[in-house]
């Protein structure tokens, strides 16, 4: 499943490495893009998008 979420955090390469981290301790497979400029990070992963959601939270990013 390809999820699509707007980051309002998301403002440089350690924001990136965080939620990177974060999505891949649950799901090593996942496959994460992330624009620092744009806001957007792609996520294909197994998980659910609220699934999704709940792990950049919890990092410290909270997913509008």
């Amino acid at each position: 499943m390809t999820i699509q979420l707007k980051v309002p955090g998301i403002a440089c390469s350690a924001c990136v490495n965080t939620v990177t981290q974060a999505i891949k301790s649950v799901d090593a497979n996942a496959t994460i893009e992330a624009d620092t400029k744009t806001k957007i990070v792609n996520v294909q992963s197994e998980h659910s998008e609220d699934k999704i959601k709940e792990i950049i939270a919890k990092a410290g990013n909270p997913a509008a």
